[in-house]
C-alpha cells in the first residue's frame, strides 16, 4: 500500500492557500531522487497575512478556557492516531525513514499532544501573603503571545508537536516555518487540529526561504516568542536576532553525544541499545550516539559486535517491508559522509565496515563503523549527522568523562555500567542535558528535553517546557 503524496499549501486562518505569487518548490523522495510533489513558497505578503491571523487567533485562544483548549488538543491527538498509517507513509516518502519509524513518530506525537493538553490544566499562579493585611497579592501566569517556530526535517512531526503542544496548552497562537524538504507530514498534523475545531489563526504553517522567513518573523512586533531546532551556528544567529528584540527563546541545537562503555558494562546490551540508537533514522538524530568511548579491556569485543550489528541492518526504501535503515534525507549528506570518513582514515582510523554510497539512485549510505579513531579526526569533533559510529578506547573512567565533556556540545550522552558507584560519578560529572544509562534514548513528554552549552537552552519536555511560553505577572490589590 502506498499513500499518494500530496502537494502542500500554506495554512493561514485555517485555510490551505497557494503562495500569493504562485511560487512553489519541488519535493524529492530521498529513496529515488525523483520529484514527488510541490510545496508553496511564501512571500512577505503571505507572511503578513499569517502574522495578522496569528494575532487574531491569539486574542481568541488566550481567552479560551483551559478545559476547552485541552479538549481540542485531545481531539487532534485522536485524529493523529487514526491517521498515523497514512501520515507515516507520507513522512517516509519525503524523509526516507522506515515506515515503522515514521508511523511510530506520529503515534508518539499524539501522546505528546495529550500530555501537554493535561499539563496545561496545571499552570497555576499563587497567592502570596502580604505585609499589608488589607492587600491581596497574586502571581498570575499568562501566555507570552504569538509564537514563531522553526522546525527541522529529521523529525518533521515530532519536532513541531514538542513546540506546538506547549504553545497551545499555555494559550499562545503558533506560526510554524516547517522544513521545505518534508512539508506534507507537518501539514497533515496541522489538519488534525483544524478538523478538531481549533479557532482560525491559532495555528499557521508556512514554507519558503528559511533565512528570509526567520529574518522577517523574529523581529516582527506580533511575535513574542521564538523556538528553534537545528544546527548550533544557525541557532546562535537566530538567538542573537531574537535578543536584539527582547524575544523569549527556546533553542534545541546540535549535539555530539558520547557513549561511555565502562569496564564492567554488559557488552551485548551496550551494542544492542547504542547500535539501535546510532542507526535510527540513518543517524540523522540530534541525540544520536556518535563518539563511542570503550574501556580498552572490552574494546575489541565491543567493536566486533557493533560491526556485526551494522552489517545486519537492511538498507532500502522505507516503504519496503523489512527495511531497517533508509536513505539520507538530502543528497548533499552523501558528500558530507564521504568527507568525514576520508578525513578519519587519513588521520589513522580504521574503516571496519561501510563507508560508501550504495547504488546510483537515492541517497543510500552504508552503515559505517570506524575504529581506533584519533581525537583529531573531524568525526570526533563535528557532528556527523549520519550513519557513522566512531570507536575509541580509554583506560580510566575519569579519562572517558573528560573526553565526553571536551566538546562545547551538551545535548545528550549515554553510558553503560553495572556499578552504582560509576552511575553516581557519571550522573554528577557528565555535562549534558540528557543522560541515558544502560538504555537507548527514551525521551517522553514528561521528561525535560534540551541541552546545555552550545546545544542550546530551554526545554521541550516536562513542566519546564511550558515556562518558556508564559509571562509572570505580580498583582497587588488594596481594598478601599
Amino acid at each position: 500500500m502506498t499513500t499518494t503524496y500530496p502537494n502542500t499549501q500554506l495554512l493561514i486562518n485555517n485555510l490551505w492557500v497557494d503562495a500569493a505569487d504562485g511560487k512553489s518548490l519541488d519535493v524529492l523522495n530521498p529513496a529515488t531522487g525523483k520529484v514527488i510533489g510541490k510545496v508553496a513558497h511564501a512571500s512577505r505578503v503571505d507572511l503578513d497575512r499569517a502574522l495578522q491571523a496569528a494575532q487574531k487567533g491569539f486574542e481568541v485562544w488566550r481567552d479560551t478556557s483551559v478545559q476547552e483548549r485541552a479538549a481540542i488538543m485531545r481531539r487532534a491527538a485522536g485524529l493523529l492516531r487514526e491517521r498515523a498509517d497514512a501520515i507515516g507513509r507520507i513522512l517516509t516518502q519525503e524523509q526516507g525513514k522506515p515506515f515503522i519509524e515514521a508511523k511510530g513518530e506520529a503515534l508518539a506525537s499524539a501522546d505528546i499532544i495529550e500530555w501537554f493538553a493535561d499539563e496545561g490544566r496545571r499552570v497555576y499562579g499563587r497567592i502570596v501573603p502580604g505585609r499589608n493585611l488589607n492587600a491581596q497579592q497574586l502571581v498570575i501566569k499568562e501566555p507570552v503571545g504569538p509564537v514563531a517556530a522553526f522546525t527541522p526535517w529529521n523529525f518533521p512531526i515530532n519536532q513541531v508537536v514538542r513546540k506546538l503542544g506547549a504553545a497551545l496548552a499555555t494559550g499562545c497562537s503558533f506560526l510554524c516555518k516547517a522544513p521545505e524538504e518534508t512539508p506534507a507530514s507537518p501539514a497533515a498534523l496541522m489538519q488534525t487540529f483544524v478538523d478538531a475545531g481549533i479557532p482560525p489563526g491559532v495555528i499557521g504553517l508556512v514554507f519558503g526561504n528559511p533565512a528570509e522567513i526567520s529574518e522577517y518573523l523574529i523581529p516582527h512586533p506580533i511575535i513574542r516568542k521564538v523556538t528553534f531546532t537545528g544546527s548550533t551556528p544557525v541557532g546562535k544567529q537566530l538567538a542573537a536576532l531574537a535578543g536584539l528584540h527582547m524575544k523569549r527563546v527556546t533553542m534545541e541545537l546540535g549535539g555530539h553525544a558520547p557513549v561511555i562503555i565502562a569496564e564492567d558494562a554488559d557488552v551485548q546490551l551496550a551494542v544492542k541499545a547504542s547500535g539501535a540508537a546510532k542507526f535510527r533514522n540513518a543517524g540523522q538524530v540530534c541525540i544520536s550516539p556518535t563518539r563511542f568511548l570503550v574501556h580498552n579491556s572490552i574494546r575489541q569485543e565491543f567493536s566486533k559486535a557493533l560491526i556485526a550489528h551494522a552489517q545486519s541492518l537492511k538498507l532500502g526504501d522505507g516503504l519496503t517491508e523489512g527495511t531497517t535503515i533508509g536513505p539520507l534525507a538530502n543528497a548533499r549528506r552523501l558528500a558530507a559522509m564521504a568527507k568525514i570518513i576520508e578525513d578519519a582514515q587519513a588521520k589513522g582510523a580504521t574503516l571496519a565496515t561501510g563507508g560508501a554510497r550504495v547504488g546510483d539512485d537515492g541517497n543510500f549510505f552504508a552503515p559505517t563503523v570506524l575504529t581506533d579513531v584519533p581525537l583529531t579526526a573531524s568525526v570526533f569533533n563535528d557532528e556527523p549527522f549520519g550513519p557513522i559510529a566512531a570507536v575509541r578506547g580509554f583506560d580510566s573512567l575519569d579519562d572517558a568523562i573528560t573526553e565526553a565533556n571536551r566538546l562545547p556540545y551538551g545535548l545528550s550522552a549515554y553510558a553503560f555500567t553495572r556499578s552504582f558507584k560509576n552511575v553516581q560519578l557519571l550522573t554528577r560529572r557528565v555535562e549534558a542535558g540528557m543522560l541515558w544509562i544502560n538504555q537507548p534514548a527514551t525521551p517522553s513528554a514528561e521528561l525535560p528535553f534540551g541541552g546545555i552549552k552550545d546545544s542550546g537552552y530551554g526545554s521541550e519536555g516536562g513542566p519546564e517546557a511550558l515556562e518558556a511560553y508564559l509571562n509572570t505577572k505580580a498583582v497587588s490589590v488594596v481594598g478601599v
